[in-house]
């Protein structure tokens, strides 16, 4: 029979354990709010890059932003580095994985944990740092230049982006983001394109294309970095609540021992005395 004392112990520690999990839910339910709002606020700026793009017939340009000048892909991967997540980094480089279709696609990883499963695969990659809060946008932009470089040498001529994103605090899946070619994507299409001939310019309409892309691709790469963080922390959130759950059941059944074990002791000394009295009276 197990010490009733080891098992009220046990009692204790799970019943602390689970008030420490309604803090850290607290704090990841706090940070993914507080990050929710913090991006709605981002969106005016690369909003009014896109409305002009879309304004612009890029069916009559060949640049490689625009038209592909190369059949190869870059994919890129966010991971994070954050304990709790339920395997939320495993899926996206599944995702990744799945992408690959030839030996000459560039698979681009953001966060040390999926290198780690790349390197388990042993598929190439090139890495870069994992994200943090203050480096977020030095991260975006970085990721920006090399794909800027690589397309631009025609290198690469399609880029998609696979990141985990949150679509509630409980619901969180993997996305796919086509970053190159620029498109459309699914808009209307505009009847207001911009007749550039009515304007005098110093520069080419690709080359405006180009810039603008260019800074676009930077706003929605720091985007996409935050929807992985807010993804990040619903995850951790959903990891904290099943863990509490648990937990949870776990010392509903050591309470349950523990009522089982002193009933049974009490049992057993009412029979001991019971017994002592019996024998205690026959030997009178």
């Amino acid at each position: 029979m197990p010490v009733i004392s080891q098992v009220k112990r046990d009692v204790e520690f799970y019943k602390n354990l689970f008030s420490l999990l309604k803090v850290l839910k607290g704090i990841a339910v706090s940070q993914f709010h507080i990050l929710e709002r913090k991006i709605r606020s981002f969106e005016a700026f690369y909003s009014k890059v896109e409305n002009f793009l879309e304004e612009i017939d890029t069916t009559t340009i060949t640049h490689p932003f625009v038209t592909p000048q190369s059949n190869v892909q870059g994919i890129i991967t966010i991971t994070s580095d954050s304990g709790l997540l339920g395997g939320l980094n495993m899926q996206v480089m599944r995702s990744a994985f799945g992408q690959l279709t030839s030996k000459r696609d560039v698979l681009m990883i953001v966060g040390e944990r999926g290198k780690i499963y790349a390197q388990e695969a042993r598929i190439p990659f090139v890495g870069f740092p994992s994200v943090r809060e203050e480096q977020r946008m030095r991260l975006a932009l970085t990721v920006r230049d090399y794909i800027f470089e690589r397309v631009l040498k025609k290198e690469i001529g399609i880029v998609k982006i696979i990141y985990p994103k949150a679509f509630s605090l409980m619901v969180q899946k993997i996305a796919e983001f086509p970053l190159l070619p620029y498109g459309k994507r699914d808009r209307a299409e505009s009847t207001h394109l911009i007749n550039f001939e009515e304007y005098i310019r110093e520069s080419s309409i690709g080359d405006i294309v180009e810039y603008l892309v260019y800074l676009w691709m930077g706003h929605k790469m720091f985007d996409i970095l935050q929807q992985a963080k807010l993804a990040e922390l619903g995850a951790r959130f959903v990891h904290l609540e099943e863990s509490s759950q648990k937990l949870e059941d776990l010392n509903k059944e050591l309470r349950l021992k523990y009522l089982r074990i002193r009933h049974e002791l009490t049992d057993r000394s009412m029979r001991e005395l019971f017994a002592a009295r019996l024998i205690y009276g026959h030997t009178r």
